[in-house]
């Protein structure tokens, strides 16, 4: 694939910092979600956008589910990471990812 310069570049192109942010955003929930909504020239790009609204809503739900699931579980709860760094990694890979009620409340609110 061949370098654009930055000007040349269409809005709706994936590039590897956006895949790259997306990932971030997988693994590192909610702080660099939270760090991307603060970065200007980062959060109006559709890919970083539509992962990022996701990575958010997930890493509040796992701040609230992960303790109770693991204390429920005897320390199995803590997979949901497992599976927060998976998405990370299709992110990586350029994919958009789906998940069951998150995604389609982020995109209800406007938010992706």
């Amino acid at each position: 694939m061949e370098q654009q310069p930055m000007g040349q570049m269409g809005m709706g192109e994936v590039t590897s910092d956006d895949k790259l942010w997306a990932a971030l955003a997988y693994v590192f929930a909610p702080l660099v979600p939270v760090v991307l909504l603060l970065m200007e020239d980062k959060k109006n790009r559709p890919f970083i956008k539509a992962h990022n609204g996701q990575a958010l809503v997930m890493g509040v739900v796992m701040i609230i589910l992960v303790p109770i699931l693991a204390a429920i579980t005897f320390g199995c709860g803590s997979l949901i990471w497992l599976i927060m760094l998976f998405w990370g990694y299709k992110a990586y890979q350029g994919e958009y990812i789906t998940i069951p009620v998150v995604t389609d409340l982020v995109k209800n609110q406007g938010w992706a």
